[in-house]
């Protein structure tokens, strides 16, 4: 599943010199000396001396970001609500424009270009070419690659664990969920058999007998495995177990449990 369209790679601006740096905020202060500026792509605004790993003044994903540079002079102003943050220089050490990236664990190389692909958060992303491949919840990214196209697989579980490509495109999530859960259990309104539904490849149980019967489930990120007591079964995922049906307490008075399917 390919994420939104926002760039891995992005350009990180370092500005070096003797500066005064002025803080506006809760706590007004004005500092002088040889400093490190950095001006990171989500608007935040680090200022660092030679002492330590804390910066002497910063703005997280600030509003709003203006750089000037005039001959060998720099300024930098950051704004957030009622805080401001002014970095001017009376010197310029250097000013510099570098690739940067997210940070993840490898987990293998992409085949399209070479470079390297990371997981962050719910993302495998390629340092290379910047493509982006969205996890569905609970997602294990495997060792093994894709044989049709070469990328990482991965194991998710829906009712079943499944291993598959982790690009959508190759290889359906919906499908694989569809060819195990379509039509295994019936819907506890009406008796029709509950169908796999596939939206933007997040599937989800709904009734066979729909517009007459409306009833759908969300299929949460676990393994199916017993029948709670109202008839529909009972998931064990990383938070514990529960029923299909996220309102259903029932379970907990009693379930069959099973080794298989």
């Amino acid at each position: 599943m390919t994420g939104p369209p926002r760039h891995v790679t992005e350009t990180v601006r370092l500005f070096a010199g003797d500066c005064t740096v002025t803080f506006e905020g809760e706590r007004d202060r004005t500092q002088r000396g040889y400093v490190l500026v950095v001006v990171k792509p989500d608007r935040t605004v680090l200022v660092h001396d030679a002492a330590g790993y804390q910066p002497v003044a910063w703005l997280t994903r600030a509003d709003e970001v203006t750089t000037e540079t005039e001959d060998d002079s720099f300024s930098v102003t950051a704004t957030a609500g009622d805080q401001r943050l002014h970095v001017v220089s009376a010197a310029t050490v250097g000013q510099r424009e570098l690739r940067i990236s997210e940070a993840g664990a490898p987990v293998g190389s992409c085949p399209d270009c070479g470079d390297a692909l990371v997981r962050t958060g719910g993302d495998v992303v390629c340092l290379g070419c910047d493509e982006r491949y969205g996890l569905p919840a609970g997602a294990t990214v495997l060792e093994e690659s894709c044989p049709d196209c070469g990328l990482p697989t991965m194991r998710v579980e829906r009712g079943e664990e499944l291993e598959l490509c982790l690009d959508w495109r190759c290889e359906s999530l919906a499908d694989a969920v569809a060819d195990v859960l379509d039509g295994r259990w019936d819907c506890p309104d009406c008796g029709e058999p509950l169908g796999v539904v596939n939206r933007g490849n997040r599937p989800f149980l709904g009734c066979d007998a729909y517009p007459a019967c409306e009833t759908t489930f969300s299929i949460p990120a676990g393994v199916a495995v017993g029948e709670c007591s109202c008839g529909l079964p009972v998931f064990e995922t990383a938070a514990g177990r529960r029923c299909l049906d996220g309102t259903c307490d029932r379970f907990r008075d009693h379930v069959e449990t099973h080794d298989g399917p």
